[in-house]
């Protein structure tokens, strides 16, 4: 049976490199970094050269860039120290967050009185600038915003310059998730005032488990897991270098192949879109998602014209068929309370139809995506 993967946003397949690189490490420098022998100097030499590789890429110093084990934690580390240690007691966010967000600003609300702010959207899912300048303007008390770069549902791009500035501006703090957008967007963060960013290196074809927090110099941000100095006292813990090295791995080959990969995907993109509206006309895009100009050349969310019953049935009947895509973020598939992300931007009756999240990588195919509409016009007939 053929089997097509189109659940990238959820995470990708691990680039043969990586696995070369990490096997030679788990094999070859089995030191702890903390140790002062030759052993340890080895391993933290793995270590302080990907931080190096990263920050480079970013354009600013290794000093600001700190491995995490992921983006959930990276998250919860800006977000609970920005209020705990630096004072904020007003955080302004979406209610279309990845939930590594939504959740840690639900407990800070709950256990520590801060003042919870959603910023309006737009009907596609992007924020309302307009809206955000009036709610920094609002309040003289001490404010984070935390709004995601690229969605990893809808795949709509926030201007992160734009909102920076703003922040700025008016004195706020800036926390972006951009785990989906590390590793397919160059971002210059000598460009733009962000305070913080994330990133999961399983979103752009390295291990899970590892990731990193960049973190402004002098921010004041302290640790939320305590034990050893490790990554200069702000996250305790024996550094895994075989995870560092295939997340530098996978981060260098994403840059050095940006531009002809994202050429690539977006004609993916772009075939499908116009291959889903030729088989189904009534079909709608949620998020305005087949429009590169709005959303991320990764993601497609469609709203499939199909009885509400047949909800269930279809990310069913393609598993059967060996495809792979989803409901929306892997982290909440066995909810049946479907997309917090859908529920506010579609109305009751749509959003009781079938919508599916499909995204693409580089290992994808034309013949892939041929096969995915044979299988959905299969299921239309049923």
């Amino acid at each position: 049976m053929k089997k097509v993967y189109l659940d990238n946003a959820a995470t990708t397949k691990i680039h043969d490199d990586v696995i070369v690189n990490m096997t030679n490490v788990m094999t070859e420098v089995y030191g702890n970094p903390s140790s002062s022998h030759s052993f340890g100097r080895a391993s933290k030499t793995v270590v302080e050269t990907a931080r190096k590789i990263i920050a480079k890429e970013l354009n600013v110093t290794a000093g600001e860039i700190f491995f995490t084990s992921g983006g959930t934690e990276a998250d919860n580390l800006v977000l609970l120290s920005a209020v705990r240690d630096l004072g904020v007691t007003r955080i302004i966010t979406s209610k279309i967050e990845h939930h590594a967000v939504l959740h840690t600003v639900n407990f800070l609300e709950k256990n520590d009185g801060i003042e919870v702010i959603y910023v309006g959207l737009n009907v596609n899912g992007t924020v309302n600038i307009t809206d955000l300048e009036h709610l920094l303007r609002q309040s003289d008390a001490k404010t984070l915003v935390s709004l995601m770069h690229v969605n990893n549902e809808i795949g709509t791009i926030l201007d992160l310059k734009r909102v920076a500035e703003l922040c700025k501006t008016n004195q706020a703090l800036f926390h972006s998730d951009t785990v989906q957008s590390i590793g397919h967007y160059k971002l210059d963060l000598q460009d733009m005032p962000v305070d913080f960013i994330v990133s999961s290196a399983h979103k752009f074809h390295g291990p899970k488990g590892v990731g990193f927090v960049f973190v402004r110099k002098h921010s004041g941000i302290h640790p939320i897991i305590h034990g050893g100095e490790q990554e200069r006292g702000l996250r305790a813990g024996t550094e895994s270098i075989h995870n560092i090295v295939g997340l530098e791995t996978a981060f260098k080959q994403a840059y050095a192949h940006l531009e002809s990969e994202r050429e690539y995907i977006t004609s993916l993109k772009t075939y499908f879109s116009s291959e889903i509206k030729n088989a189904f006309s009534e079909a709608t895009f949620n998020g305005d998602s087949s429009n590169l100009e709005v959303t991320t050349y990764t993601i497609v969310n469609v709203c499939f014209p199909f009885e509400s019953h047949k909800t269930q049935m279809l990310l069913f009947q393609l598993d059967l068929k060996g495809i792979a895509c989803s409901r929306g973020s892997a982290c909440q598939s066995g909810s049946q309370k479907g997309s917090h992300v859908l529920a506010e931007l579609l109305n009751e009756t749509d959003f009781k139809k079938p919508s599916i999240r499909f995204s693409f990588s580089q290992y994808n195919t034309k013949e892939d995506i041929d096969y995915v509409i044979e299988v959905l016009k299969e299921f239309a007939k049923k």
